[in-house]
């Protein structure tokens, strides 16, 4: 629910998004999120050991920054980046292949990992998958929500729908479709070369849940139709389609900058002063801190209401509404969703 309290604390944050090394933050981290550049961050696995550690983390981080936002990838399946003392959840294919009672394990699957990440002080996940799964690039594989385009709006909007009820944003990716693409843009820059017809009939995904997206990532994948631009740095993609054509008015991350799809020979801070050119409200880079701290130094940026309005729709409920782990585990709701995950096949 967008409040004047929510659009105050976007008004205070930046268009970057930082992360962090470890489970303590260190002075030099402490400085790097107080920029005003810095508007969130996002964990991984590294900055993980228990659930306990993980609520003391994030309470340091917002009594230090209130309001920034922290995020992770956290999806289920292999991309779980906290495991110890939370549910394994499913894969998105095993969900979806639950037959009759697919729609209802896959809001079992937002609601469980969302209301626990909640739980632990985390605000957003980067989910649902929306790319579709043409069996032909395996970074993406058992994470996609389906076969065809009406089966990811299909159970995109089933999981949406348990993200929601744990009070948390979603966040569709990779945009325009990252199922193609055989490269994974960790570590190459992908290419799709299909027609711009094929291209914008998976495009329909985005039509479809235009308004029920609070925020979009960007594809580091270079489409051949699309003038052979990495989605990231497109501005026919993010500003004519994405924005006027499918009527798009959401927040628009842009995948990590360092990741090899983004990077060419180009310095850190001209791929993110390009991502912000192009259209993406807020740019990632991890890993890199000293690439990170040049951005900040020298990004420059003006901040729209557009902005503060779009990045208030992702920050979460007062955290005195939100249920300790312990408490969420004692709840019926959370019991049931948790047994219709267990009922799946190979959990």
């Amino acid at each position: 629910m967008l409040t004047p309290k929510k659009l105050a604390l976007a008004h205070t944050l930046g268009p970057v998004v930082v992360d962090i090394a470890g489970t303590v933050l260190t002075e030099h981290e402490i400085r790097r999120l107080e920029h005003p550049m810095t508007g969130a961050v996002i964990l991984f696995t590294r900055n993980f050991t228990s659930v306990e550690m993980l609520r003391a983390l994030c309470g340091a981080i917002h009594a230090m920054r209130p309001g920034i936002l922290i995020t992770v990838d956290h999806e289920g399946g292999r991309v779980q980046r906290f495991r110890e003392g939370f549910t394994e959840v499913p894969s998105m294919a095993a969900c979806r292949a639950a037959g009759d009672q697919a729609q209802a394990r896959l809001a079992a699957a937002g609601y469980v990992l969302a209301s626990e990440l909640r739980a632990a002080g985390v605000d957003m996940t980067f989910a649902p998958v929306l790319d579709i799964d043409y069996g032909r690039s395996a970074v993406i594989g058992n994470r996609s929500l389906g076969l065809d385009r009406h089966e990811v709006e299909r159970n995109a909007r089933a999981l949406m729908s348990g993200l929601r009820l744990a009070g948390m944003a979603n966040c569709g990716k990779h945009f325009p479709g990252h199922g193609w693409a055989e490269a994974d843009s960790h570590v190459a820059c992908p290419t799709d070369n299909r027609s711009a017809v094929e291209i914008r009939r998976d495009l329909s995904i985005y039509r479809g849940l235009a308004l029920e997206l609070e925020s979009i990532m960007t594809a580091h994948v270079a489409y051949q139709c699309f003038d052979g631009e990495v989605a990231t740095y497109s501005p026919r993609l993010l500003k004519t389609i994405l924005r006027e054509e499918l009527g798009f008015s959401g927040l628009i991350f842009s995948d990590d900058l360092s990741m090899k799809g983004a990077c060419g020979d180009e310095p850190p801070l001209v791929r993110a002063q390009k991502a912000l050119a192009a259209g993406c409200d807020m740019v990632l880079h991890c890993n890199h801190p000293e690439e990170a701290d040049e951005i900040l130094a020298g990004l420059e940026w003006s901040r729209t209401p557009a902005f503060d309005e779009r990045l208030a729709r992702l920050l979460p409920d007062e955290a005195e509404s939100v249920l300790s782990m312990e408490a969420l585990r004692a709840e019926p709701r959370w019991q049931r969703a948790e047994q219709l995950l267990a009922d799946i096949d190979g959990y």
